[in-house]
């Protein structure tokens, strides 16, 4: 039975019910327990599971991500929060030179099953510094998968399996999104790593997109439907590794592609989907792929400025109609 519950919620319970079936996984962060998490994700978790499996940690990234490689290298299965992915690039050298690079150097001898989650991309006037969107980051580097859900059922399904994986795991939140509610299942599940989902059926152009901007993505389709295009909208739900053939076998039918990535457009998510569908599904096309990124600058302060600098429905309906239009 389903039950409407936020994705603070759904993610909680996703790590509740692993750590109560493997006493191996353990939750630490800034402010993970004493304060029950920044975004309250981890609230009651201490009280259930002690100071022993529940760590709060110094403002140092670097620190306890490296904590975390040799706690998993060890035979445990930790999670690490960080509070914003901002923060995290000064863990970057635990995760790039040791996490993701430690199964091929050990000769396969030695795994690396960690979970590193928290709020990714911008979150309203937040600034420059707290507003940068990292899934093609991480996704450049072999060895580790980067997942980025949109929705309580996703997250919950995606968490759980991200936290039985072996290999580390970067799990992308939204911080404007701890809050939003969805039908998650009581009963347990789990969604495989590595599969895109199509959230509504079209015949006439594919939308693929992820995390937040699914409701750009969405907001469009259903803009379109007013005047007669059937968009099929595509989650990607893992950025790395990427479910290519969902998108193909949708653009065989479709014969259109507008991607919607809240990333910058260089070296973006959305490029490298591009080159991929036209190099596989090139006789497919009835017109060029198109894209809506961020703008290729800093994010700013002002919400004019934020407004403008992000995707939007408008622009991504306006874009949709362009290949509609096009011919090949």
């Amino acid at each position: 039975m389903a039950r409407t519950i936020a994705f603070r919620d759904a993610l909680r319970e996703a790590m509740s019910e692993e750590m109560r079936k493997d006493p191996n996984v353990f939750l630490m962060g800034e402010e993970v327990a004493e304060y029950n998490g920044a975004y309250k994700v981890s609230q009651g978790m201490l009280d259930e599971f002690g100071p022993k499996r529940i760590i709060d940690t110094p403002i140092a990234e670097l620190g306890f991500a490296g904590i975390a490689v040799g706690a998993a290298q060890n035979g445990l299965r930790p999670i690490v929060e960080f509070m914003t992915w901002n923060f995290a690039v000064l863990a970057m050298d635990q995760i790039l030179n040791t996490a993701s690079k430690m199964l091929a150097m050990s000769g396969g001898q030695l795994s690396c099953p960690i979970v590193f989650r928290g709020a990714n991309g911008s979150a309203g006037q937040l600034g420059a510094q707290h507003s940068t969107a990292f899934e093609s980051y991480y996704a450049n580097i072999p060895g580790i998968k980067v997942i980025s859900p949109s929705n309580p059922y996703d997250a919950k399904g995606l968490l759980k399996a991200a936290i039985r994986d072996n290999d580390p795991v970067m799990f992308m939140e939204s911080e404007v999104m701890y809050g939003e509610k969805g039908e998650v299942p009581e009963e347990e599940y789990i969604i495989p790593i590595g599969k895109a989902d199509i959230k509504r059926a079209g015949k006439d152009v594919t939308i693929v997109s992820f995390n937040k901007m699914m409701k750009v993505a969405l907001g469009a389709a259903a803009e379109l439907e007013k005047e007669g295009i059937s968009a099929e909208v595509i989650d990607l739900r893992t950025i790395r590794p990427l479910d290519w053939m969902t998108i193909l076998e949708s653009v065989k039918k479709t014969n259109r592609l507008v991607i919607v990535e809240e990333q910058w457009p260089m070296c973006g998510v959305s490029s490298e989907i591009a080159y991929r569908i036209q190099k596989e599904g090139f006789d497919y096309l009835d017109a060029p792929i198109r894209r809506i990124t961020a703008a290729d600058a800093p994010l700013h302060y002002a919400p004019n400025l934020v407004a403008a600098a992000l995707p939007d429905v408008p622009r991504t309906v306006k874009l949709v109609q362009e290949v509609m239009y096009m011919r090949k």
